[in-house]
């Protein structure tokens, strides 16, 4: 990895949002600000080494992931990305509505939707496709460090094609609020985050906008340089 700037396309619920306050304070860092946060107490009772537990999500921000990090290819700014992403959510389009629910997903804990919902899936799909081009070609190294011999065959086609493996119908929407916990481990962890969660009295959440992250290099968090709210279809 290259300490030049990498994107990427999340949904955000925005800086004001109870939801965003939630998984900041859970991850310990501000992905609007770039501020970190104090751990809630309730999280450290639970867990004391929880700065360990949170270490690889903090990076990134709290976020859902709708076009994975990438740089930039040559000839293509940050200029031009931002002009992208306004055009992209200037497209109305149904929009996706999910029951959130907090549960284990891949080992770690999550933010997932109750149930698949179709205007998500294309939501994700069409970003895949339409911010592609902005994308460099996938080096050897990057594509090793996916560890290809543990995907599936689909998986690798769409790592190939896409530089992710994790798009169209493999593509599942979470918020990730640990990294991966052996299971023994996860029980009381998983109970205290719906608990904390159950607080929020959040029945729906609707999937309303994009925000570009930018990392500026690969030791600093990703932060968060534009949102844009999506038109949807009446």
């Amino acid at each position: 990895m290259t300490d030049s700037p990498r994107y990427a396309i999340y949904f955000a619920a925005g800086a004001d949002n109870a939801l965003s306050r939630f998984g900041a304070e859970l991850l310990g860092y501000d992905a609007y600000t770039g501020d970190e946060i104090s751990f809630p107490q309730e999280a450290l009772h639970v867990a004391p080494d929880w700065r360990d537990i949170t270490a690889d999500p903090r990076k990134y921000g709290f976020h859902g992931t709708l076009k994975a990090p990438m740089a930039l290819v040559s000839g293509r700014t940050e200029a031009e990305l931002e002009a992208a992403c306004a055009t992209f959510a200037e497209k109305a389009r149904p929009m996706p509505v999910i029951q959130p629910v907090v549960d284990a997903i891949s080992g770690f804990i999550a933010i997932i939707p109750a149930e698949p919902v179709d205007a998500l899936q294309q939501l994700a799909a069409d970003c895949v496709r339409d911010f592609d081009s902005f994308r460099p070609a996938l080096t050897a190294e990057d594509r090793a460090r996916r560890k290809p011999e543990r995907l599936s065959g689909r998986q690798r086609e769409y790592l190939d094609r896409w530089g992710y493996p994790y798009v169209m119908e493999e593509f599942r929407f979470h918020m990730t609020l640990t990294g991966r916990l052996d299971a023994e481990r996860r029980g009381p962890i998983l109970e205290m985050l719906r608990g904390r969660f159950a607080t929020l009295k959040l029945d729906t959440l609707a999937i309303d906008r994009i925000a570009l992250f930018r990392q500026d290099d690969a030791k600093a968090g990703f932060r968060i340089i534009g949102e844009w709210k999506l038109a949807r279809t009446s």
